[in-house]
């Protein structure tokens, strides 16, 4: 068992909502081309990068599009997001996170962002949380989204800790499932709140200690379900 030394966050449910501002750009796209597409739908898209998100959207195509025509399609929909993103501010960050960033700083922890989003830069900065942590691994970064653990690995390298003392908040199933390939603890929250396999869930950051942060370790076995070492505190970061 070994103590937690830097947490990865998602971004996208996890720092800040930006779902709607996908379901937009992507509805967007799709009924310019004439594809079926719906929330149900969109819930497939949840943690997969831009590129296979498109591909699960031309499931339902009924025209046949070159490799030319999908990198214009996957460049016409992230300008439609871009474009939705400048209504974001500092008022958009989700419950808990400011107050959780402070505390793990003020207790030592390196803080990172891990995410399949190429636009993960242009987003801190529109809430404010563009110098707020030690290393951002994106969408630009990686050649392999999630479930592949490859970004979580990357973020734990550039921060220096071994994946085994870093912990994963995620918010999508895909991201829950790349944290344990990567041989990191996962607290579960959003969408993922509750999944099977997560260290800890919760709704949002607001509802989770900073003990638990901090006191999260994986079991030695790559079989057993990550667990929580007890801990005696009780404070809450709100």
């Amino acid at each position: 068992m070994k103590k937690i030394r830097a947490v990865i966050f998602d971004l996208d449910g996890v720092i800040v909502s930006t779902d709607e501002h996908h379901f937009r750009a992507w509805k967007q796209l799709a009924d310019e081309e004439g594809i079926p597409f719906d929330r149900h739908d969109n819930e497939r898209l949840r943690g997969v990068s831009r590129m296979e998100s498109l591909e699960i959207i031309m499931e339902k195509s009924s025209k046949a599009y070159s490799a030319v025509e999908k990198q214009k399609l996957a460049a016409r929909k992230n300008d439609i997001y871009r474009e939705l993103l400048k209504g974001l501010s500092p008022s958009d960050v989700l419950p808990g996170v400011t107050s959780t960033l402070q505390v793990l700083r003020e207790r030592g922890l390196k803080i990172a962002i891990g995410s399949s989003s190429k636009n993960a830069l242009p987003i801190l900065q529109a809430i404010g949380l563009a110098n707020a942590f030690d290393a951002v691994v994106d969408g630009n970064h990686i050649s392999r989204s999630k479930p592949d653990p490859e970004v979580f690995r990357l973020a734990a390298q550039r921060v220096g800790v071994s994946p085994q003392q870093c912990l994963v908040v995620e918010d999508a199933d895909a991201g829950v499932e790349a944290a344990l390939a990567a041989g990191m603890s996962v607290v579960a929250v959003g969408s993922a709140n509750g999944h099977p396999k997560a260290t800890l869930s919760a709704e949002n950051l607001a509802q989770i200690t900073p003990d638990e942060f901090l006191l999260a370790s994986v079991s030695s076995s790559a079989e057993s379900r990550v667990s929580l070492i007890d801990c005696s505190s009780t404070a809450n970061f709100t």
